[in-house]
């Protein structure tokens, strides 16, 4: 028993559980981490990271049989041969579409934070006011203030490039030097912003350390380069991720326990006790099945698996899962809506070039409905867009010989791409449940998404063409190109909800402090918290929230709350 009792039990070892590991191990708490993946170790476990193409078998490409076998994982942007180690497999774990759904996962310690894209902006004083303001979601039970802070606490360990630009739809942070836009961004910028008084555009801000401080420098970790070979784990901790950062920061005290290969199935909740005391687990390897304990627990599996652990956490007190009363677990899931690109061609700056494989974006923060209801659509969205020069493009029609091979060693005319990241409404028709027949290889039902867009989600994709083009044409673009990827909700990888904050215990599940309004030593500060999606990326947000929710559930503990 002395082996399987903790203080604290974190499920999910990724973004927000490696922040929950660091912060309970670092205020003193006998911590366990169970990881339903595999082990994996800064820099020892990233079997790709120095490799060329040409030593790859398939040179950096993915079989044709691995395309047919595994569809939903072959549409994420970050799958490839060097990279394939990292992400799950579609017949690895099945789920169930009853409506079109592309799940992403990352299965190993570090989860997903190994193949992240890295971009982190915070929410604003309006993202939080905005359903309690417009009446799409409940009401969030806290506001920008109570998380500044806590933005700011995570940020400075992270360690996030970008510039004080004094927008307060996209609040300023604790930042490194900035990357540059180029040539074409500025001018781009220049015309975009003088042309439209109501956007601001700034270069993004991203987790890479530009300028290292010293605490960045003792935790192992190294300048970025700008290499862009992020997603097969970095050797230089340039980019942050748990396995570089906050699980070795937890390890340094002596209080941590990792266990991978840890499949949870489920919460433990004491009908005689009256409360949670622990989590039950299955071993990926051996599906021997075992049980450890705790005073606090805190939920970071991601969204949809922090959802299905939930789900099916049943007791004689929950039969429809943990804390589920009011039966909206696994309601009102949203995401994040990135159909929308445009591409154009920018002529002039033949004479220039830039440095490197930057790891951001140029961004603009969104400026409908912002601060009250202007559109016929509800929310708005944020854009992003880059410029850079295609390479031999000019001459297509040449492809042997000297000629193409002369051509191909110069760059090309100047590209622009712009894309939308829009909010999507939470509502309680998308939704995800449990199969009650068909279980996975560890013997858990299979979970059943249903999520779709709706005719808020076409009316936000009209407007993003229409703005987006013209500010490309104010900016002086030529042959201008829309497109609709027309993909499932789902491979944007922002799935959030579920198991929503709120201020009442009858329409959310958790309270302001994270904290599960019926559970009271259980907490969810991965994706499954969020009561809406604002536009931004929403990883520092999660991060910020953890380590808010581990100060509260520490003083909690203390004071005798939880127990």
């Amino acid at each position: 028993m002395d082996a399987r009792n903790f203080d604290a039990i974190v499920i999910g070892s990724g973004i927000s559980g490696g922040w929950a590991a660091k912060e309970l191990c670092e205020k003193g708490l006998k911590t366990l981490v169970l990881e339903r993946g595999r082990s994996v170790i800064h820099k020892v476990d990233y079997p790709t990271m120095q490799s060329h193409p040409w030593e790859m078998p398939h040179r950096n490409r993915i079989p044709l049989a691995d395309k047919l076998e595994n569809p939903v994982v072959n549409r994420c942007y970050a799958y490839q041969e060097d990279t394939a180690h990292f992400f799950v497999r579609d017949k690895e774990h099945p789920y169930i579409q009853e409506k079109p759904f592309d799940w992403v996962r990352g299965y190993q310690v570090g989860g997903k934070s190994l193949i992240w894209a890295r971009q982190t902006q915070r929410w604003s004083k309006y993202d939080f006011e905005g359903p309690g303001r417009d009446g799409f979601a409940v009401d969030w039970p806290i506001r920008y203030e109570d998380l500044a802070p806590w933005y700011s606490y995570v940020e400075r360990f992270v360690g996030i490039s970008g510039n004080k630009d004094g927008v307060e739809t996209l609040p300023d942070g604790e930042f490194l030097p900035a990357w540059e836009m180029n040539c074409v961004e500025k001018v781009i910028r220049d015309r975009i912003m003088s042309t439209f008084k109501d956007r601001h555009v700034m270069i993004g801000r991203c987790a890479h350390l530009t300028q290292p401080k010293a605490h960045h420098l003792q935790q192992g970790r190294g300048q970025c380069l700008a290499r862009n070979q992020c997603y097969r784990g970095c050797p230089f901790g340039a980019y942050f991720s748990s396995n570089s950062s906050t699980l070795p920061a937890a390890a340094a005290t002596g209080n941590l326990t990792i266990r991978p290969d840890a499949v949870v199935h489920s919460i433990i909740y004491d009908d005689k006790k009256e409360r949670v005391t622990g989590v039950r687990v299955i071993d990926r390897i051996t599906k021997e099945i075992s049980e450890y304990f705790a005073k606090v627990i805190f939920l970071n599996a991601s969204t949809l698996n922090s959802n299905l652990i939930l789900l099916n956490s049943q007791s004689k007190r929950f039969p429809n899962g943990l804390g589920n009363d009011n039966g909206l677990l696994g309601k009102y899931i949203a995401f994040h809506n990135y159909r929308g690109n445009i591409l154009a061609n920018f002529e002039g700056y033949e004479d220039k070039y830039y440095f490197g494989r930057r790891p951001t974006a140029v961004m603009m923060p969104n400026f409908r409905n912002v601060k009250k209801q202007e559109m016929d659509f509800l929310r708005g969205y944020m854009t992003f867009y880059s410029a850079g020069r295609a390479g031999w493009g000019n001459s297509p029609q040449e492809s042997f010989g000297p000629g193409f091979k002369e051509k191909n060693s110069l760059p090309g005319y100047w590209h622009v791409f712009m894309m939308m990241q829009g909010e999507t409404i939470p509502k309680i028709d998308n939704y995800v449940s449990l199969s009650a027949s068909e279980k996975d290889e560890w013997g858990m039902p299979l979970l059943k998404i249903n999520v779709d867009y709706d005719d808020n989600d076409e009316k936000i994709l009209k407007d993003f063409f229409e703005q987006g083009t013209e500010m490309l044409e104010k900016s002086g673009c030529t042959n201008i190109r829309k497109s609709d990827s027309k993909q499932a909700p789902g491979l944007d990888i922002h799935e959030m909800g579920g198991v929503r904050m709120g201020r009442n215990p009858q329409t959310s599940l958790l309270n302001g402090w994270n904290q599960m309004h019926l559970c009271k030593n259980v907490f969810v500060t991965d994706g499954a918290c969020m009561t809406s999606t604002g536009t931004q990326n929403p990883s520092i947000t999660y991060m910020a929230l953890t380590a808010r929710a581990v100060d509260y559930a520490v003083s909690q503990l203390k004071r005798g709350e939880i127990y």
